[in-house]
């Protein structure tokens, strides 16, 4: 009788948790889709060549996060159950393994076979097939809940474990920390809804009964005995303390109704992505349109709990002061479009979120604008200092949540006192000064050695992509000191910001590494040379895409080509332009250039203004037919619809740009260009209480050419449009037809810094 009812218990919960992620969490599902029903985390967990794209239960920009905790999308082995991803695309801190059998079967994590996942943004639910385990769960924003339902009769136990930190159990709680790196921990505190029999320690050494445990890959098992239906596990976690992570759960969650969280959870991210809606378009436009958005909140994450947040920049707890303090924000991904978003549509967040440099700034000792600010510090991957980039566009559009002279001083250390080699922290040196006093970045030719110290001889000097990315940064430093009045210091970086010149090849019209004698390097194939990745010379991406990395001065770069029509041919050169060899020998020095539609790669960053171009040289049709294309090309609602490393909003930023019909190709400049949108209808709240609104009609996969179009009621015939002709809301109206209409927008280019005399 007992075996009979534990089976209709775990019938009747099979039912409840088996309720669809779509609609009402656990009451069934609305007469109409809301926004996050269209969000399919799992659209490119499978990658086409490098890093997937993972299916994150999260509640926007909270601190926590949790994914499946598996090898990789295709197989069917979970690594126990997620407590916590700390650093975007990193492994869980912690694991919860539910387990039923002989105590001599402990282990500190339990690999599990699975089936019948489901999961949304707010809620992942999945059966453990070989265990006959149920699980639910919900997030909130720094606590979560798991439903657990055991249908074997045997004992049962909750295993919770640490990589590398301190765990300790009493009653129906357990405490304590991981280490995340070696000075920044993260802290759990767990209650369950069942007393346990005992508690026991789990180690390599085996299994003994006592509370606590400490050490790499240790754990804690609650042992709760035969005959347990299901348990309940709420826990929160924090970066400050034991004691706090208690209280962020006590704050957020008062019982263990998962239902209840998800709903939370759900209205949470309704707000979120509600701020733009779309009518039109085809359900699988939607669902990229929706899921693109969402990942737009992966990152960065707020870090405050109760007014407090702990700081890796500098090892201490702070007051925020009121204020929310975020990280967790790859810059040189997402300062192109990312920020550029929030800002539209979340204005005092990306406000915070530069306040939050300029603290990171303050607390890491030198006053250096942080370039790749992580949960664990700044890491200073990558190349270039983009944030200067965030600070001016938000300046420039309106903001003015933080101190622009501070921002200002600490933009200009990072470029001035910092390296400019990629991936370090060391103070400028002797190519820093070789720059100042030529302009570019110096390549090391064929053979020759490296000399100058904190280079890495993975990711070496990259010449080309920092010249050019400093330039970019150097004009946005010199558009910050327009707008403080510091005249002098303007003018020398605006001077600074045509330091690409330097190295412009007019004989190839390409950007061309040159050595220090100021000779270019040759021969050289703008294909493939450069080493793996082309690091040598560029940046992951080929000489093809680093021809057009110069955001703010299209118009000269046009220039430097000889004319709209060189220019417009390069660019149909670029996309038409084959391998040239197999694609796994290409990829094997280009791995991260995947997404390719011949030259040009839609799976890197540097590569998603280029479809814009067209706009600057007198074919805007053009700039639709691309945009049209690379979205119908290489994004999709299935396992393989992302190119590349999507990079928690990088990428995705640039697809709610595009489908919407509009993109900010040059940050800094208050100024988008116009594309093709593929919705008939978008309405983006400002957040001020107006909204902006594009109508495109007859908008469709047909109909993706502008034929006339209207702002604010009067006739618009350019091809972008300011950012205060939205700022107080407004309305873009576009005709859209099947063939394109060549003479629309060809007269009046988008912003550039001016041609240099």
């Amino acid at each position: 009788m007992k075996r009979q009812l534990t089976t209709v218990m775990a019938l009747l919960a099979t039912l409840l948790l088996g309720t669809s992620c779509t609609g009402d969490a656990g009451a069934g599902k609305p007469s109409a889709k809301e926004p996050v029903d269209y969000v399919n985390p799992y659209m490119g967990n499978i990658s086409h060549l490098l890093v997937p794209t993972f299916p994150t239960v999260q509640l926007p920009n909270s601190l926590l996060r949790v994914y499946p905790e598996r090898a990789d999308f295709t197989g069917d082995r979970l690594n126990g159950l997620p407590i916590i991803v700390t650093n975007h695309r990193e492994r869980s801190a912690f694991n919860l393994s539910p387990y039923q059998g002989d105590e001599a079967g402990l282990q500190p994590v339990v690999p599990f076979s699975y089936d019948r996942e489901q999961l949304c943004p707010y809620r992942y639910q999945v059966y453990l097939d070989n265990a006959e385990i149920n699980v639910d769960y919900a997030p909130s924003h720094q606590s979560a809940v798991y439903a657990l339902q055991f249908e074997r009769q045997a004992p049962a136990y909750l295993i919770f474990n640490t990589r590398n930190g301190k765990l300790e159990a009493a009653g129906n709680t357990v405490s304590g920390y991981q280490y995340i790196d070696r000075t920044t921990k993260v802290y759990l505190y767990a209650e369950t809804d069942r007393q346990p029999v005992k508690i026991l320690a789990v180690t390599a050494q085996g299994t003994e009964e006592r509370p606590t445990v400490e050490g790499q890959n240790v754990a804690i098992a609650l042992a709760y005995g035969e005959g347990l239906p299901q348990v309940g596990v709420r826990y929160g976690v924090s970066l400050i303390s034991t004691e706090q992570a208690k209280k962020n759960l006590q704050r957020e969650i008062a019982s263990y109704d998962v239902c209840t969280v998800a709903q939370n959870g759900r209205n949470a991210w309704n707000e979120a992505l509600g701020k733009i809606r779309v009518q039109g378009g085809t359900e699988a436009d939607k669902a990229v349109f929706y899921t693109s958005f969402y990942r737009c909140y992966e990152r960065p994450i707020c870090l405050s709990e109760d007014g407090r947040y702990y700081s890796a920049f500098d090892g201490q707890v702070h007051e925020d002061g009121g204020r929310p303090f975020y990280t967790d924000d790859w810059i040189w991904d997402t300062y192109r479009a990312a920020h550029p978003l929030r800002l539209l549509v979340d204005n005092q967040k990306e406000n915070d979120i530069i306040h939050s440099f300029l603290l990171m700034a303050d607390q890491m000792g030198n006053q250096w604008m942080p370039t790749f600010p992580e949960v664990t510090g700044d890491t200073r991957r990558m190349n270039s200092n983009h944030a200067v980039a965030t600070v001016i566009d938000a300046y420039r559009k309106g903001a003015r949540g933080f101190e622009l002279e501070k921002a200002y001083e600490a933009c200009k250390k990072g470029m001035e006192e910092k390296t400019l080699i990629p991936w370090s922290a060391a103070p400028a040196g002797w190519l820093d000064a070789f720059y100042k006093d030529h302009g570019y970045i110096p390549a090391l030719r064929p053979g020759e050695k490296e000399t100058v110290p904190h280079v890495s001889i993975w990711e070496k000097r990259q010449p080309v992509a920092v010249t050019l990315g400093t330039a970019y940064d150097q004009w946005c430093l010199s558009q910050i000191a327009q707008e403080l009045g510091k005249t002098e210091e303007a003018a020398h970086y605006l001077r600074c910001s045509y330091n690409y010149r330097h190295l412009y090849n007019p004989d190839t019209r390409f950007f061309h590494p040159k050595d220090k004698d100021g000779q270019f390097i040759r021969p050289l194939d703008y294909r493939y040379d450069g080493g793996l990745g082309a690091r040598d010379y560029y940046d992951e991406n080929n000489g093809y895409v680093y021809r057009w990395d110069v955001q703010h001065n299209i118009g000269d770069l046009i220039h430097l080509m000889g004319g709209n029509e060189h220019f417009t041919a390069a660019l149909d050169s670029m996309f038409n332009t084959p391998l040239g060899m197999s694609k796994w020998q290409f990829y094997s020095f280009l791995p991260d250039h995947t997404g390719n539609v011949g030259m040009y790669s839609m799976a890197n960053e540097p590569s998603l203004h280029v479809p814009y171009l067209y706009n600057y040289a007198g074919q805007p049709w053009m700039t639709q037919k691309r945009i049209r294309t690379l979205l119908k090309q290489w994004f999709r609602n299935d396992l393989m619809g992302v190119p590349g490393d999507e990079d928690g909003g990088g990428m995705s930023s640039f697809v709610v740009f595009s489908q919407m019909g509009f993109y900010p190709v040059t940050p800094g400049s208050p100024t988008y260009n116009i594309g093709s949108p593929v919705f008939t209808n978008v309405q983006v709240e400002l957040g001020n209480g107006k909204t902006f609104e594009i109508r495109a009609h007859h908008a469709s996969e047909e109909n993706k050419y502008i034929q006339s179009a209207k702002l604010n009621g009067v006739e618009w015939n350019q091809p972008w449009f300011s950012h205060e002709d939205l700022a107080e809301g407004g309305l873009l109206e576009l005709e859209m037809g099947p063939k394109a209409n060549k003479e629309w927008g060809t007269q009046t280019p988008p912003f550039s810094a001016g041609v240099l005399q």
